[in-house]
This record gives structure tokens, sequence and C-alpha cells, in this order.
């Protein structure tokens, strides 16, 4: 296997109703994820073009849409989808997805809860080109 590159954002922030209890799917709360997509940068590193890469912005807005959107019950569920997506983009070989919940309803004091999964993809060779809709 070729040596992959890593594009990582963190502490990408966003509001959405996740939770086994009613309250939290009521009321909702702040997710932060991490995300890393593993992939070459070398064609973009020669031709400088971002159209050769994976958009962080984009990925970032797209993080913030899926956190917001359809309600889940777990951090296991809720990190499967994004790393889904993520991998939806031809350049993306593999992903690890960290979704914290900082405000969970446990009962005694803690500084964070997070579950983090590893995904590949399993079919061919990425295209060169990322192209539209990453």
């Amino acid at each position: 296997m070729d040596v992959l590159d890593e594009i990582t954002l963190t502490g990408v922030r966003a509001f959405g109703y996740h939770g086994v209890y009613p309250d939290e799917r009521r009321e909702g709360q702040e997710f932060v994820v991490d995300a890393t997509m593993y992939l070459s940068t070398a064609r973009a590193a020669a031709s400088d073009d971002v159209a050769d890469t994976i958009h962080y912005g984009e990925v970032a807005e797209r993080i913030v849409a899926l956190v917001a959107g359809e309600p889940v019950n777990l951090l296991e569920t809720l990190a499967a989808r994004l790393a889904d997506d993520l991998l939806a983009r031809d350049a993306v070989r593999r992903v690890t997805i960290t979704v914290h919940k900082p405000q969970a309803p446990i009962a005694v004091p803690f500084g964070d809860v997070a579950v983090t999964i590893r995904r590949a993809r399993t079919d061919a060779a990425p295209s060169v080109r990322t192209g539209e809709g990453r």
C-alpha cells in the first residue's frame, strides 16, 4: 500500500439532538468532532490546486450539517455516519472520526465522553482528482 498523507480537522463544533434520553432529543447540545482523512496529497502539492485535494472548509461544513441533521441515539452511529460521508469522497482512503459529547448526561464529574472509529474503503484505487461534491 502506498503511504497516505493526513488532513485533520479538530474541534469542529455543532449543535445536535442526539442521545437516548428524551431531554437530549428535545433540548439538544453541542458536539465536537475531530476528523482525519487519509489520502495522497502528492498531486495537490505538485499542482498547488485545491481541486486536487480535499477542501477542508467544505468538509467542516458537511460535518456540521450531519451533526445538526437527523438525530441518532448513539455516538457510534453518528461517528459511522460521518465516516461514511467522508469515505464517499474519491480521494479519501481511510478516516478516523472522534465524536465528543462534553455535556453527556453523566451523574458524576467528568471531562469528556468520546467515541473514536476508524474506517477504510475497500473498493478500487481513488481517482486522480476528487471532483465536485466533496
